[in-house]
């Protein structure tokens, strides 16, 4: 392994000390088959040179690479789950096993196991991720990074030769371990363990230790000015990730505070789905029944659980003054939807004024039509000058509507990003590459009844694909 790999980080989570994990042992698995392996991640955190064997050896034996942490840290935290307090949670069934450096612009980031065995925090569950699991966070983020959003990166997914039992898919299934690349993995709920035990002192120290690593620009020596600072800092990030998922057409479905971290990085991906048409009642997860986490009421969750880091941060600084940080997340949510509705369709921002009217016509115009949602954001990549292109589509009735006019004027008064491809090949098709539901159970039928993964390395091939085409608006 080269030098520059994986190293200690001047910062490292450890050094917060045991207040904040537990030591733990991964799980011994009785065979390890290589799934996926992202190369292009590991090229950018210095690992790319493994060989695939050497691979195995970390991120399915977990044996700790070179100059990091020595022990897997199953990270304590508690959490509200549909807005029910839980102080019984922790990683249940994952470790930080490493923090590394991208090597592009030197961000800390995590690598981060689920699936690899029972913790202290497992509440007698088994510790252990099914394939399909496994293979749905595969798909859910290489999406999501491909549409722009701040996303977890699925780093590795290995088999582990297990058959569990579960009662929401046929059982027994089959078994993996998937390493996860995320800037953090500090949640809102970790902050709220420290409230619910009385223990300020552990509140203040990660305070300070999340703004000197991961907002040192923000840093105040006055502790009540460092605590809003910080505040008005996460309400920022949560609310460009909250209007990314909403131009994605993306339902996280969980959003506990125990699964929105402080960087503002969309992870952890249960019961996600996108949207076939606008719709803001459309949920991702069964057990959603009265639709807390729907589609239109994600921004909205996301500020009910800002609210929640606010009160942790009570013992260090006034109400008022965090009250008036929290009032950073609206305006923060409304200057950033209109800005990413217009990378979206791969336009050059005119400001807030005009992208906002841009991205009302386009709302609206989604919401009154009912068009496919991915296909109308590819049929007008680039704007006007996509007009006879669009022509072509699927849904070229639709955009003779009258409810189309609006949005029709707003993208003549754009102009397309610098550089962007329309030669592309992926211009070239009729329909976008999408992530609907049947389509993820269409890929996983094959490697369920006979352990054939080409449709799922294709889909792969094909989201990079879209991915390279939109490169230049995400930039």
């Amino acid at each position: 392994m080269p030098p520059s790999a994986a190293y200690r980080a001047a910062t490292c989570h450890q050094d917060l000390g045991p207040d904040f994990y537990d030591i733990v042992q991964p799980a011994r698995f009785p065979d390890l088959i290589l799934r996926y392996r992202n190369q292009r991640w590991a090229e950018k955190v210095g690992l790319g040179s493994l060989t695939d064997e050497e691979w195995i050896d970390h991120f399915g034996r977990f044996t700790p690479l070179p100059e990091n942490l020595d022990q897997p840290l199953a990270l304590r935290y508690h959490g509200h789950q549909f807005r029910s307090y839980n102080p019984h949670l922790g990683d249940g069934r994952g470790f930080l096993f490493a923090q590394v450096r991208d090597a592009e612009d030197g961000r800390l980031l995590d690598l981060a196991t689920k699936g690899s065995g029972q913790t202290p925090w497992s509440r007698h569950a088994d510790g252990r991720l099914t394939l399909k699991g496994g293979v749905r966070e595969i798909l859910a983020t290489e999406m999501l990074e491909a549409l722009g959003v701040d996303t977890s990166k699925s780093f590795s997914l290995i088999e582990t030769g297990e058959d569990l039992e579960r009662g929401d898919e046929p059982s027994p299934t089959r078994s993996s371990v998937l390493v996860r690349l995320s800037h953090s993995h500090i949640r809102i709920g970790t902050f709220q363990r420290f409230l619910y035990l009385n223990e300020p002192h552990n509140i203040r120290k990660l305070l300070d230790y999340s703004v000197r690593t991961y907002m040192p620009e923000i840093w105040h020596d006055d502790e009540a000015a460092r605590a809003i600072a910080f505040l008005e800092e996460v309400c920022r990030r949560v609310a460009r990730m909250g209007a990314q998922w909403m131009a994605a057409g993306f339902v996280h479905g969980v959003l506990n505070t125990d699964n929105i971290n402080i960087t503002g990085e969309s992870f952890d991906y249960g019961s996600w789905r996108f949207l076939p048409s606008y719709d803001p009642a459309f949920t991702a997860a069964y057990f959603d029944e009265t639709g807390l986490y729907a589609f239109g009421r994600q921004p909205d969750a996301l500020l009910w659980n800002l609210y929640r880091l606010a009160e942790c941060l009570l013992p260090l600084a006034p109400q008022a003054s965090l009250e008036q940080a929290l009032a950073t997340f609206e305006p923060a949510l409304h200057r950033e939807f209109p800005a990413t509705i217009t990378r979206r369709l791969g336009l050059q921002s005119k400001g807030v004024e005009q992208d906002g009217a841009l991205a009302k016509a386009v709302w609206t115009f989604l919401h009154e039509s009912k068009a496919p949602f991915e296909q109308t954001f590819f049929d007008w990549y680039g704007g006007a000058l996509s007009t006879e292109r669009a022509k072509k589509s699927p849904s070229s009735a639709i955009y003779d509507q009258a409810s189309f006019e609006p949005v029709q004027h707003a993208l003549s008064t754009f102009e397309p990003t610098p550089g962007i491809r329309f030669d592309h090949p992926y211009f070239a098709r009729e329909k976008p590459c999408t992530m609907l539901i049947e389509e993820v159970e269409a890929l996983w039928a094959p490697i369920a009844a006979e352990d054939n993964w080409s449709s799922l390395k294709t889909k792969l091939g094909d989201i990079r694909n879209m991915a390279e085409a939109y490169v230049s608006a995400f930039d």
